[in-house]
């Protein structure tokens, strides 16, 4: 079968390949300009969005939606591979190896003779033969944790990390006990240098009551936007039908009218 054929017709357990087929006639001469200019680096907007956009669909439910989404997410991963294999560096069938290599050594319970019978030593097994194939038995305990994650992301996997080896509040309590005193050391910064300072904290403090609750602090700033967007939408709303717009209404009355949509 040609590319073109391929292109054209994907005959069913073949889509994979058709998909990497479509690819590389896009980058190669006379395909598309704008995929042909692209790189690793250009492509970074791209692969954000579109991961945000997949988790989207599966918080909200959207099943319909959830496959065009992890198409476009998979055609992030093929796009990056056709541009390395390009380069020489490594292609596509590489990638999936190496993946299927690693799940396979990272689960000596399932294609081994160890023995990890719940998640919590499924996770914990997995963390050690990451650690040595890594080589960082000999690095910093947080080396490389969740680098390239958002900050919020990240601090709440670089908080568990560090509870794992007991570094950890005994309670509730304590945590809160420690956003009270980042609100007021904010409030009692010398500068706003410092009070920036502060507020990070105060921030990492919040995330930290997040993980002990067992809530993931990034669904919870995604649900605190939906509801702002929302009462705001509402207010918008609300003003409108009463003739004003909401570069006219001013505070007081901007004020009163997000108060009736709460």
């Amino acid at each position: 079968m040609t590319d073109e054929e391929m292109i054209s017709s994907g005959p069913p357990g073949i889509q994979m390949t058709r998909l990497r087929a479509i690819m590389h006639r896009l980058r190669a001469p006379g395909g598309c300009s704008w995929d042909a200019a692209q790189t690793h680096e250009s492509l970074v907007p791209n692969l954000i969005e579109e991961t945000y956009e997949t988790v989207d669909t599966i918080r909200r439910g959207d099943i319909t939606h959830l496959k065009e989404e992890l198409g476009d997410l998979l055609l992030q991963v093929v796009f990056h591979s056709e541009l390395a294999a390009e380069a020489g560096n490594f292609d596509f069938d590489e990638v999936a190896r190496g993946i299927s290599d690693k799940l396979i050594r990272r689960h000596p319970h399932v294609f081994g003779d160890k023995i990890a019978g719940d998640p919590e030593s499924v996770l914990k097994q997995w963390d050690e033969i990451k650690r040595a194939e890594k080589g960082d038995e000999a690095k910093p305990y947080l080396h490389g944790v969740g680098k390239g994650l958002p900050a919020i992301l990240r601090a709440a996997k670089l908080q568990k990390k560090a509870a794992k080896v007991g570094f950890d509040w005994p309670d509730e309590a304590g945590v809160i006990a420690k956003i009270r005193e980042e609100i007021e050391e904010f409030e009692n910064a010398p500068d706003a240098d410092a009070a920036e300072e502060e507020l990070g904290d105060l921030f990492f403090s919040l995330v930290n009551l997040a993980r002990f609750r067992g809530w993931d602090p990034e669904v919870i700033m995604a649900q605190a936007n939906e509801k702002f967007e929302t009462r705001f939408a509402a207010m918008e709303s609300a003003l409108t039908v009463s003739g004003v717009s909401l570069v006219e209404a001013g505070i007081e009355r901007l004020e009163v009218a997000w108060q009736a949509a709460k």
